[in-house]
């Protein structure tokens, strides 16, 4: 039990830093060429980075970084709930509350790459139509939205020994 517990938390903490560089690192989408690569901060340009954002929509951006953001939130608060009940709850309990919290987190990650997939993902903007591809930001948020769904649940089915 106790290399199960290890393993889920080592897992988490490789969450939290997996949103973290998949919301800062602005390689959401790469040229082919490498000339270029978007983020949902910045357009980086032969390693120019200005903020002058081009996206077709601005504000379901806007809405990809609220929920970006909120996810980093619920996981770090996770985390911490996670520690607080180890070591205070008592035998026989689950974790609820850290898994809840994993839970609202893995929500706010398929919302927030659901709308940028949705908008972004196959739209003929000049990024996509110029021969581009998806950068590791875009790839490591999908593989976010597994592991915290992963976590959250077994957060709910796990109990303290």
């Amino acid at each position: 039990m106790l290399v199960l517990l290890a393993g889920i938390f080592v897992v988490h903490i490789a969450t939290v830093i997996m949103l973290f560089v998949c919301t800062i690192a602005n390689v959401w989408v790469v040229s082919n060429t490498g000339q270029f690569s978007v983020g949902l901060w910045k357009n980086c340009t032969d390693g120019n980075c200005d903020n002058l954002l081009v996206y077709a929509d601005e504000d379901a951006l806007k809405a990809v970084q609220a929920f970006m953001i909120l996810a980093i939130i619920f996981s770090v608060i996770s985390l911490v709930v996670f520690i607080f009940q180890l070591f205070t709850m008592e035998k026989g309990n689950r974790f609820f509350l850290s898994g809840a919290t994993m839970l609202v987190c893995w929500l706010c990650i398929m919302v927030g790459a659901s709308i940028y997939t949705h908008h972004y993902a196959n739209s003929q903007t000049m990024y996509f139509s110029s021969g581009s591809h998806h950068g590791y930001s875009f790839i490591l948020t999908w593989i976010c939205f597994c592991f915290s769904f992963i976590i959250g649940v077994l957060y709910l089915v796990l109990r303290k020994k």
